[in-house]
């Protein structure tokens, strides 16, 4: 290990048994958030990488498993201004998606390298987009990646009222493009759209919805599928059965060809929260099986702390689902809400004050982060358990990049990484629940002074008991590998 990594030894109950847990730092590099980007990128071949952008250039740093710089390498192909990057890690290789600002445009590019980060095909255009005047404002083209990492769907989803529509490119895992279409679903009302998928063979996963009332939860739901490179949507309505659907999340479960859904339902448009939607589509012969609308009984409620305990979900919202062999799946949601307010700014969190500068603004959003709830279904929907990471997350002007967590699933335990912001330092908590849902709370890092500030939610497993997770001391970056 070289001088600029030192480890820190904690002992934590990842399951039945307690395990040493490992913390390795790499060596700090010039970085300013406010200007800079960063990505962990993961593991190909022996190597950790991650990627760092500064007004320097682009680099890819590539690590051994002590976090010990191999080599940098600057990706000189890399436009003057990016504005959004994605990498794919394969064993042998790397895929990197990017988009630029050229010319009042948004143009997408791919570009493929090797075990060792050097450029072996590309860049390669894929499409692109007009800005407005004001230059680029919103998420102009998104990814989906299949399990295996062989089918890629770069698309771009314009909405303009009842109508969604679609423009997609296929590529492969050696950057061949092997289709391109374009499609459209119309609704009776205001339609809208989740995250896509793609299965292994190619198939392109769409969730659609059109919110309505004040809290814009669902009267309708769909599931849009598009054949590789076929012009129509195949959409297949979710029954609600007149109750409203919220915060809706999709997960493809590729061996037993099933779509697992997930969300919460009210019984009003405006109403509050009542219990959790479940189901799954059924690839084989195109159903929805198995709906359930399961109501939160009342000791659910208690369980969550609140005062108001009709209230006690409304701000929830799904973030993760993990798919169980057995069939059934965890929902796991955060207690989120963003609130803004006029009036002379004060410090959100003493430990990220250096990165930003909320004094200067009058109108302050103010970001709250919660308790996380994870809640296990068997395969025929019945509840197994259920369990609360009690967490308090507020601060302000920074898009909440310090809070919320980062998940480690090592197969029989989920490990939740967060900030604790009750003390003046940030200190790293590590939540894990085994599988019966028992939670276990350990301290990571002591909260001192010399201590960096993590940023867990950028964090990336690179390993089944191992992850990395940027960290940040004023104007330096540095990467933290963590060994369970």
């Amino acid at each position: 290990m070289n001088k600029f990594a030192w480890v820190a030894l904690v002992f934590v109950l990842m399951s039945v048994q307690s395990v040493a847990q490992e913390v390795i730092y790499s060596q700090y590099e010039k970085f300013d958030l406010r200007t800079g980007d960063f990505y962990v990128v993961g593991k190909t071949g022996s190597r950790i990488y991650t990627y760092r952008a500064s007004s320097e250039g682009f680099f890819l740093d590539a690590y051994n498993d002590s976090m010990e710089k191999l080599a940098t390498v600057m990706l000189d192909f890399f436009p003057k201004k990016i504005y959004e990057t994605r990498f794919v890690n394969y064993s042998d290789k790397i895929i990197v998606l990017y988009q630029a600002v050229e010319s009042g445009k948004i143009v997408q590019y791919a570009a493929l390298l090797d075990n060792r980060g050097r450029l072996q095909k590309g860049p390669l255009q894929l499409t692109s987009a007009k800005t407005g005047i004001w230059g680029p404002s919103r998420d102009y083209f998104s990814s989906a990646v299949s399990d295996d990492k062989r089918q890629i769907v770069v698309y771009g989803i314009a909405e303009r009222g009842d109508e969604l529509e679609y423009t997609g490119i296929w590529i492969d895992d050696q950057l061949g493009i092997s289709a391109r279409s374009s499609a459209t679903f119309r609704a009776d009302n205001t339609v809208t759209r989740g995250d896509g998928f793609v299965d292994n063979s190619g198939t392109f996963f769409l969730p659609a919805y059109t919110p309505t009332g004040s809290h814009r939860y669902a009267d309708q739901v769909w599931l849009l599928m598009l054949s590789k490179g076929a012009r129509r949507f195949y959409a297949k309505e979710l029954p609600t059965n007149d109750r409203y659907i919220t915060s809706i999340y999709m997960k493809l479960d590729q061996v037993n060809q099933r779509i697992y859904t997930g969300g919460f339902y009210s019984d009003r448009k405006n109403g509050n929260y009542e219990g959790v939607v479940y189901t799954y589509f059924d690839l084989t012969d195109s159903t929805w099986q198995n709906r359930k609308m399961i109501a939160f009984d009342e000791q659910l409620r208690q369980a969550t702390g609140e005062r108001n305990l009709k209230r006690a979900f409304n701000d929830y919202q799904v973030k993760q689902m993990i798919i169980k062999k057995g069939g059934g799946f965890v929902l796991i949601s955060e207690d989120f809400y963003v609130t803004t307010r006029t009036t002379t700014p004060g410090w959100g969190g003493f430990y990220y004050s250096y990165y930003y500068s909320p004094f200067m603004n009058q109108n302050i959003r103010e970001y709250n982060y919660g308790d996380i709830f994870t809640i296990s279904y068997d395969g025929n929907g019945n509840r197994e358990w259920h369990a609360f990471v009690r967490k308090k997350q507020y601060s302000q002007d920074d898009g909440g990049i310090f809070s919320s967590y980062g998940l480690i699933n090592t197969g029989g335990t989920l490990g939740f990484l967060f900030n604790d912001f009750n003390t003046r330092a940030s200190r790293i908590q590590l939540a894990s629940i085994d599988a019966n849902g028992k939670v276990d709370m350990r301290s990571l890092a002591a909260g001192t002074a010399n201590d960096p500030d993590w940023l867990p939610r950028s964090g990336k497993q690179t390993g089944l008991k191992e992850m990395v997770i940027p960290c940040l001391r004023r104007k330096q970056i540095s990467f933290a590998k963590i060994v369970f």
